[in-house]
């Protein structure tokens, strides 16, 4: 079996691989989501005794459903889903209280309760389907966001107490939700919840999200003329946004509106409540200045505890802000004078990590052994196609940053820590998946199982950085190739803010090792605007995005066929998704000599038809800079007869019909504005896909993708 139909039984391989994974906060136990195979598709959740090293099944969806079908999801659940790029069935997701002695999951829309000391599993009785459940501190109550498919309910916030007492906390109708994360705020921040138990388990913080002057866009199924359209609120760039607040909301009734200048600054990017207090992080409209703010659970009043600004956007560090136990505020940020270039994390203004290290993520505290506990930090130092784990210091009197890199082998390593044990996540080039490893102090306790797959080869890419620019950049040769040999090349990109394709990570090289066998050499490169490296690096692209990138991606590949005299630039085509998609579709109209054909995924083909957060964030609003807009837009490029006749080069535009992230307006308002200039070009409308392309729908493109390839490049 080929590599197309391998992918897509198997879930590019990640079916059978654990994922989710959480320790209690004493370290007894491990909770993670695994299906039963390399063909499985549903995942049910496992825990680990890390006394024993034994894993437990304790929630298999086929059992607790009885024989019933999953099912379609509630429509918010599928759309939280999408936001979050999950594709697994069964239980996707779960959570649990502090101690893990509890574990909450939906499943189709139900509710279910694991006793995590007992092995019990119970569903529980709720008002309507179930989005987003989570226990108190406690573990006593659940919360959670009904959806009733349109109804008055949906978008009710509720609480069930120890006695199975299902009890309305809030909601209302007219477009407004309670509890859950608006669109933006899921898409662009990564904030997915909408609401969060205090400490005490006494009471709950809850946005209140009113939709109701966003525009609503419609999604149609052409394959069924009978489908009704379904509805989304979505805020267009230079449109209003969903209008959001947060209240405190006790359990007996009481209700306390969180205060700040919600005019100004109307983004609410993170919210974290331990001991210390709730903290917020607000963002103005072009996210140029932020607050980090402190709530004050009684009154609801704010305190300012740190600004953010950058000219031209500021760009948080996951898992901050919150509170050191010493009763410092946490902040992440950039240093960006007296020479330095560095995302650091400063605690009450003192800087905590050397400009060296690139801070991507805060994990948690682990146990220093002299007093507070330190920090463990996923970050990178020097290369950013690794990431490796870092404890920081952060006791008052130590002078300078003091941190100490945990990991040694080339890869990218993710952690979960609780109490005194940490699971360490390590994937690498030179072996397939993720491996987990569970540690007690400085022992190897236990790994967790992977059931996944082996692919069907080991992709070793020649990483490197070129340019004056150093750009990450990757060629990908066929497994039988000679040197000497003349090859077309394949330019597999994606390009845009927020995201890395060249890391050293083998399951990134598994699809682009198909293309390179099938005969081509594969190029990829993170260009300037890319994370990694430095806040300048990724920040230049400001109101600039395609002259930069288009720009660092020409001269990347100039760079390696320098390198690579194999390298055949005669024969150049392009593929990309989404932003890759875009940058796809810009490179061959504005540069055919080089690019001789393309592959156009789901691209963004009018940046006034994106959303606002953003858009805004990297080309500023359209009233603003119209001439920034157009610039950007594919539509007036593609309008244009080719120079030459020659120099019309043919794409292939391929487009989800169910995208509510890139709808396919944007791919048919390309497709007519080639058609008008006589350029060349297929469409592939895909009947019922997302932005995701799931369920295979992805994979068996390819073979269609290589056929349009050899066509263009023989």
């Amino acid at each position: 079996m080929d590599y197309p139909e391998l992918a897509a039984r198997t879930r590019r391989f990640t079916n059978g691989a654990p994922r989710t994974v959480t320790v209690a906060n004493d370290g007894s136990r491990v909770l993670f989501l695994r299906s039963g195979g390399p063909e499985d598709p549903v995942d049910a959740l496992w825990l680990l005794d890390v006394a024993t090293g034994r894993e437990r099944l304790v929630a298999d969806p086929a059992l607790l459903l009885a024989g019933d079908q999953l099912g379609p999801l509630p429509a918010t659940e599928r759309a939280l889903r999408e936001r979050q790029r999950l594709s697994a069935a069964g239980i996707a997701g779960y959570a649990t209280d502090p101690a893990a002695r509890v574990a909450i999951f939906p499943l189709a829309g139900r509710l279910f309760r694991a006793d995590l000391l007992h092995g019990d599993v119970v569903e529980v009785a709720t008002t309507g389907p179930v989005v987003d459940p989570r226990p108190d501190p406690t573990g006593q109550r659940v919360a959670y966001v009904t959806d009733s498919g349109g109804t008055a309910e949906r978008g009710q916030l509720r609480v069930i107490d120890a006695d199975g007492i299902d009890s309305l906390l809030a909601g209302e109708e007219g477009g407004v939700t309670w509890g859950l994360a608006e669109y933006v705020a899921a898409e662009e921040f990564g904030r997915y919840r909408g609401y969060w138990w205090a400490p005490d388990g006494q009471s709950i913080l809850a946005a209140r999200v009113d939709e109701s002057r966003l525009p609503r866009w419609h999604l149609s199924d052409p394959s069924d003329p009978q489908a009704v359209p379904s509805s989304v609120a979505y805020p267009r760039s230079g449109g209003p946004n969903a209008e959001v607040s947060l209240h405190l909301l006790d359990l007996d009734g009481g209700w306390v509106d969180v205060h700040w200048d919600r005019e100004t600054y109307p983004y609410l990017v993170s919210v974290h409540w331990t001991e210390g207090g709730p903290l917020i992080t607000v963002l103005r409209r072009l996210q140029q200045h932020g607050l980090v703010l402190a709530v004050d659970p009684r009154t609801g009043e704010t305190q300012v505890h740190a600004e953010l600004a950058d000219p031209r956007w500021v760009e948080p560090v996951a898992g901050t802000p919150c509170h050191l136990p010493d009763g410092r505020v946490l902040v992440g940020g950039e240093l960006a004078h007296d020479g330095y270039d560095a995302r650091c994390l400063f605690a009450d203004g003192t800087l905590l990590t050397p400009p060296s290290l690139y801070v991507r993520r805060v994990v948690g505290r682990i146990p220093s052994g002299a007093g507070a506990p330190d920090l463990l930090v996923e970050a990178s130092n020097g290369e950013p196609s690794q990431q490796h784990l870092f404890r920081v210091r952060t006791a008052i009197g130590v002078t300078g940053a003091d941190t100490q890199r945990l990991t040694a082998d080339p890869g990218w390593h993710t952690a979960v820590v609780g109490g005194d044990v940490l699971v360490v996540g390590f994937a690498s080039l030179d072996h397939a998946g993720t491996r987990w490893t569970v540690w007690q102090g400085d022992r190897e306790v236990a790994t967790i199982r992977s059931l996944a797959a082996n692919p069907p080869y080991a992709p070793r890419p020649t990483l490197v950085r070129v340019t004056d620019r150093r750009l990450p950049s990757a060629v990908l040769y066929p497994s039988s190739h000679v040197a000497g040999r003349r090859l077309p090349v394949l330019l597999d990109i994606y390009g845009g803010p927020g995201h890395q394709e060249v890391v050293a990570v083998r399951s990134k090289w598994l699809e682009r090792q198909w293309w390179a066998d099938a005969g081509f050499a594969v190029v990829t490169v993170d260009n300037r605007g890319t994370p990694g490296v430095a806040p300048s690096f990724e920040k230049v692209i400001h109101r600039r995005l395609a002259d930069v990138i288009l720009l660092d991606q020409i001269d990347a590949l100039a760079a390696l066929a320098g390198k690579h005299p194999d390298l055949d630039l005669r024969r150049v085509a392009i593929r990309g998704w989404s932003f890759g998609g875009w940058l796809a579709a810009l490179a061959t109209l504005r540069q055919p000599d080089l690019f001789r054909c393309a592959v156009v995924g789901a691209p963004v083909t009018d940046w006034t038809l994106y959303d606002t957060a953003y858009t805004e964030r990297y080309l500023g609003l359209p009233t603003d800079g119209a001439e920034i807009y157009a610039h950007h837009s594919l539509l007036d490029l593609a309008g244009e007869p080719a120079r030459k006749p020659d120099e019309a080069r043919p794409m292939l535009l391929l487009h989800g019909l169910a995208d509510d992230n890139v709808v396919v307006a944007h791919t048919l308002r390309l497709s007519a504005a080639l058609l008008s200039a006589g350029r060349p070009h297929s469409v592939i409308p895909l009947t019922g896909a997302t932005h995701m392309a799931a369920g295979g729908t992805a994979e068996r493109l390819l073979r269609l993708e290589l056929d349009f390839l050899r066509q263009h490049l023989a």
